[in-house]
């Protein structure tokens, strides 16, 4: 009851902090309309003792004021419900950003790879409708006790014994509160099945998975599995619906019969003559009310319960993300260029959640101003590298420095304002063209020369070339007018990203190539090798790039050779060929397979 008590108070918070204005009005008109209820019975009851004590006057006075209520009543209604929508969509605007501030803002990556983050983020973007109700069914909640409190107020008036209509009015509430619990139990455990659902009604819609999709024949077995998870789903929160429902039932015919009692109460009381015949028709009025209050409370509840859940795992993300990322001091100042370079020292890493180690043992020196190349197989710990440089994660043991300085002591925004990076995974960003480069440096992105500078040193001036509009041309399918790229064009622009900052101290580009043919990749990395080399000479900027293609990283000042979280090896290309371990194994391989 205590975490619905916040949550409670956090939908009003939220309402106020979206539109204070729209918020008050709001309040004070649904106040209106609900407060309005309990005055049409006081009229009703004027009205029949003046008709039976053959007061005209005063019963035309009391019969015009029943309209007048109703026009007050639903006048408020319609006013509210236009100030409610848009209080509405600024509410629902403000926890989108709230979600999206949760999810990008954080540091680091450890809770997007947390399964609890991803079932609580699904549950919540799945709860859209009850996001989007919250700030109304509060002030509808705290307008309808309000009546509720006059209501009874009158009744109490009236006749005392009618108070009991409360605790009649227990069951029903109490039925609704289990059966949220059952509703709500039985969500946290479909979280896995819904996104499983949601992924694969996804795929069915994609553009990228089309093709695959009609190539292999998987058109019937994805409706087949959307069909079967879907009932699946259903099937679980069916069972807690009816099972609440059948509670709530419960519920309701306990209050009816206590309704039915009270009833029989004021009926014998008017045949003794202790009441009026219009105290008798407020006092039903009033009872029939109190159990349409009822009725409408429980169901106000149902939806006012969920509302509350959804906004209250805001809260449960943001104590994740309180927990994971704890504030730290990070007040050591940024280098503008680099003297020594960057190292790490005795650094062993793990994933959260696992007992793994990923890197172990890791000394390394990229000297400043150098180039470096990071090869291995698949799975050997290059990208989690890559990973800690950019500030991503932190070692589980040891230390990266930049210049001596530890690296979890620099501010991490200020850290990656100096890094320029191009990943395998590289982001399409349906944007205009000079957009989708641009925002790799964003002060630039309205900068054409910059924009055009980033793409000749990406080689990517072809792609643009191609376009209708040049820079300006909308990009995505997604758009009647966009431009359909390539997946090698869409890679050659996010490279061209990349290459936006013009003053970095660390440059990476990690296996963003792969769309690439081999000399297409090879003509690249001489362009960003001799890029790097011109950022070196003002920053002392270090390169890093990991590629499988050795005949690429040969040009490279420092070759590391990564096998199973280690280093196993590290030199030049020619030093490792002497050497003849696993560096000049693989190459030779590689080497044979072009002859």
């Amino acid at each position: 009851m205590t975490s619905f008590a916040r949550q409670f108070g956090a939908i009003f918070g939220g309402g106020w902090r979206a539109s204070p204005i729209r918020m008050t009005i709001t309040f004070g008109l649904i106040l209106l309309q609900y407060v309005t209820w309990p005055l049409a019975p006081l009229a009703l009851k004027e009205v029949t003792d003046a008709v039976v004590d053959s007061d005209v006057r005063t019963a035309t006075i009391a019969a015009a004021f029943l309209p007048l209520v109703s026009l007050v009543r639903y006048t408020s209604e319609h006013l509210a419900h236009g100030l409610w929508v848009e209080l509405s969509d600024l509410h629902m605007i403000r926890i989108t950003q709230q979600l999206g501030d949760l999810s990008q803002a954080p540091p680091g990556l450890e809770h997007h790879e947390r399964g609890d983050y991803a079932d609580q983020l699904e549950l919540m973007r799945n709860q859209g409708k009850e996001v989007y109700r919250a700030v109304q069914l509060a002030m509808s909640a705290v307008s309808l006790a309000i009546q509720l409190a006059i209501t009874v107020f009158l009744l109490a008036t009236l006749q005392p014994l009618l108070l009991l209509l409360l605790l009649f009015a227990l069951p029903p509430l109490l039925a609704d509160r289990w059966a949220f619990r059952l509703y709500e139990r039985a969500r946290e455990k479909s979280a896995d099945r819904l996104r499983l659902a949601n992924h694969l009604i996804d795929l069915s819609i994609r553009q990228d998975a089309a093709k695959e999709i009609r190539v292999f024949g998987l058109q019937d077995e994805l409706r087949r599995r959307v069909s079967e998870t879907r009932r699946e789903l259903r099937a679980r929160v069916l069972r807690s619906e009816l099972h609440g429902v059948g509670l709530i039932a419960a519920g309701h015919v306990i209050f009816a019969a206590g309704f039915v009692a009270a009833l029989l109460v004021v009926v014998r009381g008017a045949i003794r003559g202790e009441q009026s015949v219009g105290d008798v028709v407020l006092v039903v009025t009033l009872a029939a009310q109190t159990h349409s209050l009822v009725f409408d409370s429980v169901g106000l509840m149902v939806w006012l319960q969920r509302s509350a859940a959804a906004i209250g795992r805001l809260d449960w993300l943001r104590d994740l993300v309180a927990e994971l990322y704890p504030l730290r001091e990070r007040d050591a100042p940024m280098p503008e260029a680099l003297r020594d370079g960057i190292r790490f020292e005795r650094v062993r890493f793990e994933y959260p959640g696992t007992e793994s180690d990923v890197l172990r043992e890791i000394d390394l020196t990229f000297a400043a101003g150098t180039t470096v190349a990071l090869v291995g197989e698949n799975g050997a710990g290059k990208s989690t590298l890559v990973k800690l440089l950019c500030g991503f994660y932190e070692p589980t043991e040891g230390r990266i420095t930049i210049d001596g300085i530890d690296l979890a002591r620099l501010p991490l925004d200020r850290w990656r304002e100096r890094v320029a990076a191009g990943f395998q995974d590289f982001v399409r960003f349906e944007l205009l063209a000079r957009e989708s480069v641009g925002v790799g440096d964003l002060a630039a992105v309205d900068v054409p020369e910059a924009v055009a500078a980033a793409i000749e040193r990406a080689a990517a001036g072809d792609v643009v070339a191609g376009l209708a509009a040049g820079l300006e041309t909308q990009l995505g399918k997604s758009y009647t007018s966009g431009a359909e790229l390539s997946g090698g064009q869409w890679q050659k622009l996010a490279l061209a990203r990349a290459m936006m900052r013009s003053r970095p101290l660390l440059l990476i580009l990690d296996e963003p190539t792969a769309a690439l043919d081999a000399h297409a990749e090879h003509v690249l990395f001489e362009r960003y090798a001799q890029s790097a080399r011109t950022v070196a000479e003002r920053t002392g900027a270090v390169a890093v790039f990991v590629s499988h293609r050795f005949s690429t990283v040969r040009m490279a000042d420092l070759i590391v050779v990564v096998d199973d979280g280690r280093i196993v090896e590290q030199g030049t290309h020619d030093e490792l060929c002497r050497l003849g371990g696993t560096y000049a194994e693989l190459f030779a391989l590689q080497a044979a397979a072009y002859r």
